[in-house]
């Protein structure tokens, strides 16, 4: 019996800090018993305060980066985060049509420090065309979707034109339910499979969207169903979220081993 761990391909930004990017993804899945390979997609420059740039990789780099990790290794999920540019999200499309079978999830983001860049309306178009059609999951938030699903404005039409694109499963996080509680809905083809709802927590530092990806990817390596990968994933997020550490001078970090600290 192959007794190895799962492995996840993370392909997403370094950030200095470890909130999030490719040191969180690989604290997350080695958290859940995987082992996390990773793409680095870009370089940032940040703190747990706030990012201050962000330099994307040549795109001739991410696919060879790409490339030498699923020709070596068994990958059992992969999970895209921020790409950076156009010109990546072409070359990362150009390799994941070689890998069908690969589970995929995806946390889309176009922006990351600069929330109003220029840069993010291609940036979204491409994601939608090219990397939502191949996708098993896309987890947006309301910001996101409302980017993505340029036609549609409530949260059940965005996740329908979303889905129309060929994704099998979207998952709308961050809606607010009341005043104490936000709400993440579940979507397929047929519609909403369910909705979650979760207690507000004051915000750690930036992070916790991949990180919800990031554990979905690694539960689905583990054979879980989308639904149970979804479930248990959120759960490690809150927890995570609620025992976040102040690192730095900035926000608290979410802490992704929390379970460690416990008698």
């Amino acid at each position: 019996m192959d007794t190895r761990q799962p492995i996840v391909l993370t392909v997403t930004h370094h950030d200095p800090s470890g909130s999030a990017g490719i040191a969180a993804d690989t604290e997350t899945a080695a958290s859940l018993g995987c082992h996390c390979a990773s793409v680095v997609s870009a370089i940032t420059v940040g703190d747990t305060s706030a990012l201050a740039g962000v330099a994307p990789v040549d795109d001739s780099l991410l696919v060879e980066q790409a490339r030498a990790v699923l020709e070596d290794m068994p990958i059992a999920a992969i999970k895209i985060g921020y790409l950076g540019s156009v010109e990546n999200v072409h070359a990362l499309h150009s390799v994941l049509r070689d890998y069908p079978d690969v589970p995929l999830i995806i946390d889309p983001d176009a922006t990351l420090a600069d929330k109003e860049s220029v840069l993010a309306p291609p940036l979204w178009e491409a994601m939608t065309d090219l990397l939502l059609p191949l996708a098993t999951l896309v987890a947006p938030n309301r910001r996101e979707a409302r980017a993505m699903a340029g036609e549609a404005d409530v949260h059940d039409a965005q996740a329908q034109e979303l889905l129309e694109t060929g994704c099998r499963y979207l998952l709308l996080t961050g809606v607010p339910a009341c005043e104490q509680q936000l709400e993440n809905r579940l979507y397929d083809a047929r519609g909403l499979v369910r909705e979650f709802r979760w207690q507000r927590l004051p915000p750690a530092a930036y992070g916790a969207c991949g990180t919800l990806t990031t554990a979905i990817a690694c539960h689905i390596a583990h054979g879980l169903t989308m639904l149970e990968a979804v479930n248990r994933s959120q759960q490690f997020t809150w927890s995570a979220i609620a025992d976040s550490r102040r690192l730095g001078m900035g926000r608290p970090v979410p802490n992704r081993l929390f379970w460690t600290c416990k008698d």
